[in-house]
């Protein structure tokens, strides 16, 4: 049966058998999955991630972000989960589905790099160096010592 809206529920796992009209979400594992919302029984997996999909919440209704698109499945079927509610897009051609599949593709290509750049920019350790400079005999540790002792007198 085709679903106008889905409900949320929060699990540790998702289960092995979905109900229909359920979005099951598991946070620990960052991943969504339901019955595709055509009624053609097939689940859909949603990876919750930056370069994925991303759920909002509002109160006690789910927004899913970007739309799903079961273009590998026999239905074809294409929608977006609006507060719960099942939006229904337009049938895509071939041609469409390949233009959107590239276009993700790029854009986890380019979350990826991003990441990576970012690793490799992490801060590196600056060395201790008041350990390999001799600095007993410079005014300003001559400086220091008399601060120490004044405090230790007063």
């Amino acid at each position: 049966m085709k679903q106008s809206s889905l409900t949320p529920q929060y699990v540790n796992f998702i289960p092995e058998k979905l109900s229909e009209g359920i979005l099951y979400i598991c946070e620990q594992y960052r991943t969504a999955s339901h019955k595709c919302c055509c009624g053609c029984g097939e689940e859909v997996v949603t990876p919750l991630t930056p370069a994925d999909w991303s759920i909002r919440k509002e109160g006690d209704t789910i927004t899913l972000y970007p739309s799903i698109g079961n273009w590998s499945f026999t239905c074809r079927s294409h929608y977006w989960i609006r507060r719960n509610q099942v939006v229904w897009a337009k049938l895509m051609s071939q041609r469409e589905v390949n233009h959107v599949r590239a276009r993700d593709r790029a854009d986890k290509e380019a979350y990826i790099a991003i990441v990576n750049r970012r690793k490799k920019q992490q801060p590196v350790a600056r060395p201790d160096i008041s350990k390999s400079v001799d600095v007993s005999g410079s005014l300003l540790h001559q400086l220091w010592l008399a601060i120490v002792r004044w405090f230790k007198h007063s």
